[in-house]
């Protein structure tokens, strides 16, 4: 197989690490940072550079891009894809690159679907990018049809080298409004939680609870802005669901209500039993 990867950061990179471990197969690869390609080169990551030469030799092309940068780069790269060629995007919002990847791709008679693999580190860049980042982990893929049982299998197979454990298909709408729950929230409350003053000195009273809590705290400001205001509806409605519980537990503190706080605390016991047996 013959794979194309625009964008060299962590996930591009891990995502090109993975398919070189899988196999014989070939790695073309893009980046604007054309020192990360020659390492890369070097490193046996990548057969070359991802050209307009041989786009048309890939069977797959995965743009690890954010959402602007992506739909430019498919609307850039269009002209020189195969029709058998099948593009994924990997960002993490899907709604607006979804609408202009299936655009673009029914202009030049492409296979396209929108891609979003959960995994990852607070870590950004090349350097920190691993073969074995996926292994085990969902891939969630929007394809423009849900009827096309022979289409979702070939993207499942296209993917599969990666090392995903589970392949979840979805609409753009239901990824953003669960994404915003599962990855943008707990970005929001660790990147807040640290900025207590307490924080500061904290070392030697910590433990697992504080490592998990903090852990994606140390984020790419600039990707996660851009994430957040893509889902600023979704986001906002989890932010303001966690406001009113907060407010809950300080409620009960500061009236001294002893059977509030073992109620609240019973009820959200209760509820990670129910989410997650």
């Amino acid at each position: 197989m013959t794979i194309g990867i625009a964008g060299l950061g962590l996930i591009g990179g891990s995502l090109a690490k993975a398919y070189k471990a899988a196999g014989d197969h070939t790695v073309y690869g893009h980046d604007l940072d054309t020192s990360v390609i020659e390492i890369a080169k070097i490193a046996g990551v990548l057969d070359s550079a991802l050209t307009e030469e041989n786009l048309s030799e890939c069977d797959l092309i995965l743009v690890a891009l954010y959402t602007g940068a992506a739909i430019e780069y498919m609307k850039a790269i269009a002209p020189f894809v195969s029709k058998d060629c099948v593009v994924v995007d990997c960002c993490g919002t899907k709604k607006r690159v979804c609408e202009e990847g299936f655009k673009i791709a029914e202009e030049y008679g492409f296979t396209y679907a929108g891609g979003h693999p959960m995994a990852g580190t607070q870590y950004s860049g090349f350097k920190y990018s691993r073969a074995n980042l996926f292994k085990g982990a969902s891939m969630i893929i929007v394809p423009a049809r849900f009827d096309d049982i022979n289409l979702t299998q070939r993207i499942k197979d296209l993917l599969m080298p990666a090392g995903f454990g589970r392949i979840t298909v979805t609409t753009a709408d239901e990824h953003d409004r669960m994404i915003a729950f599962t990855s943008q929230l707990p970005h929001v409350v660790s990147n807040a939680f640290i900025k207590s003053p307490t924080a500061k000195t904290h070392k030697g009273f910590s433990a697992g609870s504080y490592k998990d809590l903090t852990r994606v705290a140390w984020l790419n400001e600039n990707m996660w802005t851009e994430l957040f205001f893509e889902d600023r509806d979704y986001l906002l409605f989890e932010i303001e669901t966690v406001i009113n519980s907060l407010t809950e537990y300080r409620d009960a503190l500061r009236d001294g209500d002893r059977e509030k706080m073992i109620q609240i605390l019973r009820e959200g016991r209760i509820a990670k039993e129910e989410v997650d047996g």
